[in-house]
């Protein structure tokens, strides 16, 4: 694969991954990134924040390529990860759009409507979900991997909103589970 290629060659310069975790590449880091384009049927609209090295945000770029209306927004405040974004999303085709700033500093309405929003191994579970605020507010679902530790993530959550929280087992390893959040929408009638 391309973007393996790539991440082979600049993995030591730019620091993306460490030589163990690119031993186990194809199952911990492209088919547990891949199985999130699953958990939301249908986004084709998507936000990654955090994007690092990739995960998950350009391998789901990498599946929606050649899609209509297809774009996962990889924001990525690191400019040498951003220029490693750059051109594994070119030399793959993917559906990619990269933002070289803090997630908090993205002006949300510049990218548009966004269907999902994903972090892996981004920031804590709290964090996570009140930077992804934005995008829920607009109807966006949270596909958020939370590795093994995700029962105990949840137990520290403290909403001041009312969510819908699903715990789902990951396809990769049996022990992780992803999160899937939506916010419950207030209506006329409380």
């Amino acid at each position: 694969m391309v973007f393996v290629d790539h991440l082979a060659r600049w993995r030591k310069a730019t620091n993306l991954i460490s030589e163990t975790s690119f031993a186990s590449i194809w199952t911990r880091h492209i088919a547990d990134s891949a199985q999130i384009l699953g958990l939301a049927p249908g986004a084709l609209r998507w936000a990654d924040m955090g994007s690092g090295a990739g995960f998950p945000g350009l391998v789901i770029a990498i599946l929606l390529a050649g899609v209509p209306g297809a774009v996962v927004h990889c924001i990525e405040s690191d400019q040498r990860k951003c220029a490693f974004l750059r051109e594994a999303a070119r030399a793959t085709g993917a559906a990619a759009q990269i933002h070289a700033q803090r997630v908090e500093s993205v002006d949300a309405a510049t990218l548009g409507p966004v269907d999902a929003v994903t972090a892996r191994a981004f920031a804590p579970l709290p964090l996570t979900v009140k930077l992804a605020t934005v995008w829920l507010e607009q109807g966006a679902a949270g596909v958020l991997p939370r590795g093994r530790s995700a029962q105990q993530q949840l137990e520290a959550l403290d909403l001041g909103r009312a969510y819908t929280i699903e715990v789902l087992p990951s396809a990769v390893d049996a022990e992780a589970a992803i999160l899937r959040i939506r916010l419950i929408r207030e209506t006329a009638y409380g």
